[in-house]
Formats: structure tokens, sequence, C-alpha cells
């Protein structure tokens, strides 16, 4: 596997892995979920000139997944990471993520946080066993609170929702700060 910045023209892969990622949300009665548009290409490209998208290859190119992240109150951010369930159950999404704690944690950000469904099985309990843990309301910074505002209006709220944050290295590597 390679995790990597993607090329402008492998952005349109990215929406298809999304289209394919949400389909089994069908199986939970979500389908709202699953027939959620995936993020237009005017979004993937602004994720890319900062520097926050991040996609992983297979052996021999093919694109299996991707990353989105951006900083929000000194932490990077998970807005997205999306893996075509054709490629599930390899440690990809994993990869990304531990991908992004390593760029988050060399740029000086302190933590990566998300929101997440909180009884999907791939969402906050796969976030948990990856070192996510869940803040309560009170720990909201001001940048999760706009992100669970947003996520209200868009009606995701139909189901249980949760901020999860997973603590970095220091620059110099040592502990969680």
């Amino acid at each position: 596997m390679e995790i990597r910045t993607p090329r402008e023209g492998e952005l349109p892969v990215l929406q298809r892995i999304e289209r394919a990622a949400g389909a089994p949300f069908r199986a939970l009665g979500m389908d709202a979920v699953a027939d959620d548009p995936p993020p237009p290409l005017a979004e993937l490209r602004r994720y890319l000139a900062a520097d926050g998208l991040r996609v992983v290859a297979e052996p021999g190119g093919e694109l299996a997944g991707y990353v989105l992240t951006e900083p929000v109150d000194g932490c990077a951010h998970v807005e997205q990471l999306s893996v075509d369930p054709r490629f599930a159950r390899r440690g990809l999404g994993r990869a990304l993520l531990d991908d992004a704690a390593h760029r988050a944690a060399g740029a000086g950000l302190a933590a990566l946080t998300l929101t997440s469904f909180a009884d999907v099985p791939w969402n906050a309990p796969y976030y948990a066993r990856l070192g996510f843990r869940t803040l309560p309301d009170t720990a909201l910074t001001p940048g999760l609170r706009e992100a669970r505002r947003r996520e209200r209006e868009a009606g995701l709220d139909r189901w249980p929702r949760v901020c999860m944050r997973r603590e970095l290295p220091d620059r110099t590597g040592h502990g969680a700060r």
C-alpha cells in the first residue's frame, strides 16, 4: 500500500470511493447517509491545495480510500475518512489515520479530532479501537461545536453522533500532550 497526495485527475475517483463507502449504511436503515452526495470536486481541490487530502493506493496503483483533514482549534480535524468496501479489513483506514497523525504531530498539532456515528460499528467503535476517546459536550472546542451544528442542520442527528479525539505525541515524539 502507498499513502500519498493525490493528483488532480484522481479526484473524481475519490467521489466514486465515497459513494461505495456510503452503501453499507443502507443495511442499518441509514439510507439518507448512503444517498449523501460525495464532496464536490471544488471542495476536494480546496483540501488538496491546503495539503489536507491524502489517498491510499493498493499495489498496482488503484486508489482504495482517502482522508480529508483540516486544522481546527489546534488539532487536525478528520472531516472524512472513506475506504472502498472492496478493500475493507486490510488496515487502510488505520494507515490513513496514522499518516494524518504523523503529519499533524510534525506540524505541532495536539490531536486528531473527528465526529462520528456513535452506534455504527465502522464509526465510533472503530475509532475507539484506534485510540480515539469520546468527548463530553462540555469539552467541545468552538470548532467542534460548529461542526456539530452543521451536522444537525444536515439532518445527521437522526442517529446518535459523537465528537472524538486522539492525542498526538509532541514534536519530539515523547508522550501525548
